[in-house]
């Protein structure tokens, strides 16, 4: 029961205006502040209940009269309107409260809150806003002092004083809280949504859409980043090539030659460490860099890889058949620059492919 109540002011509060064209999420605001302010003048009547004269008691009275209508307006009134309704009767109240009260009420902070309402109470208009903001600031600076020529005009003994200003603060940091929560939302989940869109599109540029794998453009930049000459790691860079292509494309069609490709950027995943990057090179080419691996053990593990391709099969009408792979490996010297040692690694695959292939040439 407690649970329908709630979600029946929850429904009443994000009610729509009978206004067409209307900001849901200022309304919503604006309803919850007023609340909010319905509340504050409830708790300082009971704070106030022993010091207070009957003007006293009209100024809280009318208080919460005026906010109550203002809340009730929002639902058959042009928010605009009602910003700019409550943004006077607020301003009224502060100087009313302040003078009667004194400054160290504490309610002059609320100025604050009308600042912040009023830069998210619109679309651009950046001159209005910036205008705004010096009226509220002189607004502020006006109302300091107008207290020190007056005396207010009821005393607060220390304790009030302690405790308004301790409500204050809490309902300024609630306000303010509201705003910022309710129109920074959407704009938070928006930035979620265009880092992950950025994130997505990044490694759509870095990836080869078939096979999954790193494509040139990244391979090319990570072989930027770890050749230099502050790197003093070993590395190996290979140039491997499917043997016959073109035969399983002219006997089995272009799409299982795209299985077969698929099937290699699996195994070379499975097979290799993660620290050892893959990159399709172009067509049936890859290139392997074997990050802190001599041209010994890079050797070893390229042995394993070209092993577990060979031991692959593949079914196409009704034919079943292997591939093998050509590799040129080459060691990298530490002074040699990227070209130069992609260059080797080619000729030596290209040694590979006129020595019978379905091997390593290191």
């Amino acid at each position: 029961m407690n649970s329908s109540w709630l979600q029946k002011a929850i429904g009443y509060i994000n009610k729509d205006t009978s206004e067409q064209n209307e900001s849901p999420k200022l309304i919503v605001v604006i309803r919850i502040l007023v609340l909010s302010m319905l509340f504050y003048i409830i708790i300082n009547s009971i704070i106030y209940v022993s010091i207070l004269n009957n003007i006293g008691i009209a100024i809280l009275f009318a208080s919460f009269l005026i906010f109550l209508a203002i809340f009730l307006m929002s639902y058959h009134v042009h928010t605009t309107r009602v910003v700019y309704t409550l943004a006077l009767c607020m301003s009224a109240w502060i100087v009313v409260n302040i003078v009667y009260f004194g400054w160290d009420v504490g309610v002059q902070h609320f100025i604050l809150v009308m600042l912040i309402l009023s830069f998210f109470s619109g679309y651009s208009q950046y001159t209005f806003k910036a205008f705004t903001a010096a009226v509220l600031c002189c607004f502020r600076i006006y109302l300091f002092f107008l207290c020190q020529s007056r005396e207010p005009a009821v005393i607060l003994t220390p304790i009030m004083t302690n405790s308004l200003q301790i409500i204050n603060t809490l309902m300024i940091f609630w306000c303010i809280s509201v705003i910022a929560y309710v129109f920074s939302k959407d704009s938070q989940a928006l930035e979620g949504k265009l880092i992950d869109y950025n994130n997505l599109l990044q490694d759509q540029a870095n990836t080869d859409a078939l096979t999954g794998l790193y494509n040139r453009r990244k391979a090319m930049q990570y072989l930027e980043e770890l050749l230099t000459p502050s790197n003093h790691d070993f590395t190996s860079i290979c140039i491997c090539d499917i043997d016959f292509f073109k035969k399983v494309n002219d006997n089995y069609g272009h799409d299982v030659g795209d299985i077969v490709l698929q099937n290699l950027a699996d195994i070379m995943t499975t097979t290799l460490e993660k620290n050892i990057l893959a990159a399709r090179w172009g067509g049936e080419e890859f290139l392997l860099v074997f990050s802190g691996y001599n041209g010994d053990e890079a050797y070893a593990k390229l042995e394993t890889l070209r092993n577990n391709i060979k031991s692959l099969e593949f079914k196409a009408k009704e034919q079943t058949f292997s591939i093998t792979m050509t590799f040129g490996l080459a060691e990298y010297d530490f002074s040699s620059d990227i070209d130069t040692i992609i260059k080797e690694a080619d000729e030596k695959l290209y040694m590979g492919k006129e020595n019978g292939r379905d091997q390593i040439v290191f």
